[in-house]
């Protein structure tokens, strides 16, 4: 057979196959977004039969009793996008998919019984680490190594891998968890950060990640047209949880190797919700608090405080993930003098930002008052 004959055979099944992989990836997103526009009316009904419903109070933004629960739409949307092209898929590592599936459930459940019956944090606090402890004991999905930055060596620290990764997962979890308080917020930053994960899978080849994030995604979009404001449900702690796991899982998946870089990007995806939450602890702290008790002084509460309408709140902090995720993307591919530099100048932003907006405290600013005396000096 002529050479040339076996190149274009070749180049002609590379092809299909490329083809049929996408395809796939797009018939996981359509199922996913179609089974949570079909379902999440019926959980509507459900939450409200049941009564897992979420009462207005002094902390919250809506004034009506709304339905929760919009989780379990979401969770078994995805479930169902995935098992329907799962059959037709055999690049993708099994393990990793059962592991996310398995573990959402406990985490679904834990958040859908908090929606009805308000768990108590610790109650709460255990389903979540037992989710992770499956995914790293049963599933063995964890952080491998520990790289020395700059030095480009690893050390294998299996023991600090196990605590690490349970701290990741229950962090970002939580993470998520703690924005959930405008319509359509949570479930739009994790959309973005889903994409984002996405995105890098593609440039990275990895075949998993890139099938789960957009049937997760599927998923995602599907309920965003009952949960954007004026929302018709909200997705409670089933939701904002299992997403929160998702995100966790996902990103950890893509980036194994713990060095500075891998440490930086999965950060940068969840950067709105990873700092809310880091001022909301100093806020706490600050104001003599316990870091669990509630308040009205997260990010999505000052803008609206400063006279952004809802929507437009949530449209801004839209467009804030929409920045650090294509910062994550960006710095993904640059050189590691260049993340450091981006890094310590995103820090200190973001910090400025916080204080002006009244995040952290009201009157206090000391980072925006030692900039000022340095002008100053200057």
């Amino acid at each position: 057979m002529d050479m040339v004959m076996v190149m274009d055979m070749t180049m002609k099944l590379e092809i299909g196959g490329f083809t049929n992989m996408y395809l796939l990836y797009v018939v996981g997103f359509i199922v996913a977004f179609l089974l949570a526009v079909l379902l999440t009316p019926f959980v509507k009904q459900l939450a409200i039969m049941v009564g897992a419903v979420d009462a207005p109070n002094e902390r919250k933004v809506h004034s009506r009793i709304m339905p929760r629960l919009g989780g379990i739409a979401i969770f078994v949307a995805f479930a169902g996008g995935f098992f329907a092209i799962s059959p037709f898929f055999d690049s993708i590592n099994a393990n990793v998919a059962w592991g996310l599936i398995v573990g959402g459930a406990i985490i679904a459940i834990t958040g859908a019984l908090d929606d009805r019956f308000e768990l108590s944090p610790k109650v709460k606090m255990l389903g979540i680490v037992g989710a992770a402890c499956v995914l790293v004991f049963y599933f063995d999905m964890r952080v491998s190594f520990i790289n020395i930055p700059f030095a480009g060596t690893a050390h294998a620290l299996e023991w600090l891998s196990v605590p690490l990764t349970i701290f990741w997962i229950v962090g970002v979890t939580n993470a998520i968890n703690l924005i959930d308080g405008l319509d359509g917020l949570a479930a739009g930053v994790s959309a973005i950060a889903i994409s984002t994960i996405m995105v890098l899978a593609i440039m990275m080849g990895n075949v998993t990640v890139i099938l789960l994030s957009a049937v997760i995604l599927g998923s995602i979009i599907g309920f965003l047209f009952f949960n954007f404001h004026p929302a018709k449900i909200f997705m409670g702690d089933s939701g904002a949880l299992f997403l929160g796991f998702c995100i966790a899982t996902l990103s950890m998946l893509g980036f194994k190797q713990a060095t500075l870089v891998s440490f930086v990007i999965p950060l940068l995806i969840i950067a709105v919700p990873f700092s809310d939450t880091i001022f909301a602890i100093i806020r706490r702290k600050v104001n003599n608090k316990s870091w669990t008790t509630a308040d009205k002084g997260h990010l999505h509460h000052c803008l609206l405080q400063l006279g952004l309408s809802h929507r437009n709140t949530v449209l801004l902090m839209y467009g804030l993930s929409t920045f650090f995720g294509l910062m994550a993307i960006l710095l993904s591919q640059a050189a590691l003098w260049v993340t450091v530099i981006a890094i310590v100048v995103l820090l200190l932003v973001v910090t400025i930002a916080a204080e002006l907006i009244g995040v952290i405290h009201k009157k206090k600013r000391p980072v925006l008052t030692f900039v000022r005396w340095l002008i100053q000096v200057k």
